[in-house]
């Protein structure tokens, strides 16, 4: 019983059992896709925080914290007050709007509110989320490996294999309300990670007399909230940090949660759930970076372990929850980080497949399907986007924390300035949308491609701030939106 193996065992029965459970409940693509809207405020807040925080909050993230330091501190800051700021501004009006349209999707709900332009308008959303969304897969497919690999010894060329078919699998099998129900194992073992490893370290930091303080010092810019930088670079780092909140508005994975929940009265429960694991989720990993910085200063991590996080920062949380807690319990916790990765694949292989099925297949091209077969097809796209997503990151080197930037900019300047206006301006219309769509994309793609563009200024300000202009100039210049 004392091997790490133990705990992911039980973790896969558990998710596998969910899957069957939910396997009967899809009788029709409403089902499939959005859970029959029957899902209550609890369930959707744990499965839209859970689809947010994917292997990049445990192991990008802290990577980052342990590597770069505390200039990170601004993207935990903008990160919070983006989603405090999204289940106030975005969740209840979404859902009120999408349930009045009875849209399944959020390409669907642009659609409704574009007019005339709604065909251009549902190609342009089907492609950016297809093509963003399987970068953003992969990543959790390296999640997985690295994860695998340093818990278990697991080659990456078998470990990300097996992340794959287990999340493709319980995914088409029980649509989205098993991925809302493993949703809900999965942020309970995440915050659970996030909250324990940090206070064992602590704990054996006291122990040991080791000096934070200096330790930060010692590892130069690490100590500095702003990396080391002065004047405009250094308000630049803020800012860039800062504007990871700037994504949430334009998640497909997480707005999309606020259609299926339940009722509007459902909204107050889940955004009070959602802040509280924000809050505790977010203060674990912060603590978990400076922990690592710590033990590594004062020399306690073994060789084997210093070797790991010097070859990939990305590993402190596995190696400290191997060094800190016996084999099984390690286990436990490790399931944490299989969770963040496994929470936020399934979410977005979700979206892709409702995307391709409802607004490619059956409303772009005007096909015609049962609700029986629907489910089937479903499924079968399902398995076609997780193998494609898999086959990205079996040839991707990237860091875990740099390919889910360049996603997260890309969804959240696309999707996020056409979705606020189009929820709360009278004047938005199909055109604005249209061109805040191409506009968030476009410049995405640019700013990252040409060297150097995003160090001074973060792609995440530009391209929402593009989009942002976009939308508004294409909404003066076009007619009014319909029912307005």
């Amino acid at each position: 019983m004392n091997s790490p193996l133990f705990g992911l065992i039980l973790y896969l029965v558990l998710m596998a059992g969910v899957a069957v459970w939910t396997w009967g409940r899809n009788r029709s693509k409403e089902d499939f896709i959005l859970g029959g809207r029957r899902l209550g405020g609890w369930v959707i807040a744990f499965s839209e925080r859970t689809a947010g925080e994917s292997g990049w909050l445990i192991l990008g993230l802290t990577g980052a914290l342990y590597g770069i330091g505390l200039v990170e501190i601004w993207t935990v800051l903008g990160i919070c007050a983006g989603i405090i700021a999204y289940w106030f501004i975005i969740a209840r009006k979404l859902r009120e709007v999408s349930g009045a349209q009875e849209s399944i999707t959020l390409p669907q709900y642009f659609v409704e509110v574009s007019g005339r332009w709604g065909g251009q308008v549902r190609v342009v959303a089907m492609l950016i989320i297809v093509f963003f969304f399987a970068f953003y897969v992969s990543a959790q497919f390296i999640a997985a490996g690295k994860i695998l690999n340093v818990t278990f010894g697991v080659d990456p060329r078998w470990g990300m294999p097996l992340a794959a078919l287990v999340v493709v699998l319980y995914t088409l099998m029980g649509g989205f309300v098993a991925v809302c129900y493993t949703d809900v194992v999965q942020a309970i073992l995440m915050v659970v990670t996030l909250c324990v490893l940090p206070v064992i370290g602590l704990v054996l930091i006291a122990q040991h007399d080791l000096d934070i303080g200096a330790a930060l010092a010692a590892t130069g810019q690490t100590a500095s909230l702003t990396g080391g930088r002065a004047g405009w670079a250094a308000a630049g780092a803020i800012i860039g940090g800062l504007s990871w909140g700037l994504g949430y508005f334009g998640q497909p994975q997480l707005v999309t949660k606020f259609m299926a929940i339940r009722s509007v009265d459902e909204v107050r429960i889940g955004r009070r759930v959602a802040i509280v694991w924000t809050a505790l989720a977010y203060t674990g990993a912060t603590l978990i970076g400076v922990v690592g910085i710590t033990m590594v200063h004062g020399g306690l991590l073994p060789t084997e372990g210093l070797s790991a996080v010097a070859a990939d920062q990305e590993r402190i949380l596995p190696v400290l929850t191997s060094l800190l807690f016996p084999a099984w319990i390690a286990g436990i916790l490790i399931s944490g980080a299989v969770a963040a990765m496994m929470s936020t694949a399934d979410s977005q292989l979700f979206i892709a497949t409702s995307t391709l099925v409802e607004d490619f297949w059956c409303r772009a091209l005007g096909r015609t399907l049962s609700p029986r077969r629907s489910v089937t097809v479903s499924r079968l796209v399902t398995l076609a986007v997780g193998l494609v997503a898999f086959g990205l990151a079996a040839s991707s080197d990237d860091l875990i924390y740099d390919v889910v930037s360049m996603a997260w900019a890309g969804l959240g300047s696309s999707f996020g300035p056409a979705l606020l206006l189009s929820l709360h301006w009278r004047g938005m219309n199909g055109r604005g949308v249209l061109w805040g769509m191409i506009a968030g994309a476009v410049t995405t793609a640019v700013w990252l491609l040409v060297p150097g563009l995003d160090e001074p200024l973060s792609v995440r300000v530009v391209s929402w701030g593009v989009a942002l202009g976009a939308c508004w100039g294409g909404a003066t210049t076009g007619g009014r939106r319909p029912g307005r």
